[in-house]
C-alpha cells in the first residue's frame, strides 16, 4: 500500500514539473504564432539564380 501512495506523490510531483515548463513556455511566446506554420508549406522557398557569368569560360 506504500508504493501507491508513493507513485501517486511521484506522478504529482512529475506532473507539476510539466505544468511549470508549460508556463514558462507560453509565457515566452512558444505558441504565439499559429497561422504561420500551417501555411509555410505551401509556398515555395525563392530560388537565387546564380551569376551566370562565373559559369562560362572564356574561350577567346
Amino acid at each position: 500500500m506504500n508504493i501507491i501512495f508513493m507513485l501517486i506523490i511521484a506522478s504529482l510531483f512529475i506532473a507539476i514539473i510539466f505544468f511549470i515548463l508549460f508556463v514558462k513556455s507560453v509565457k515566452a511566446g512558444q505558441y504565439d504564432d499559429v497561422y504561420t506554420p500551417s501555411v509555410r508549406m505551401l509556398f515555395d522557398d525563392e530560388l537565387v539564380e546564380k551569376n551566370k557569368t562565373n559559369h562560362t569560360t572564356n574561350q577567346e
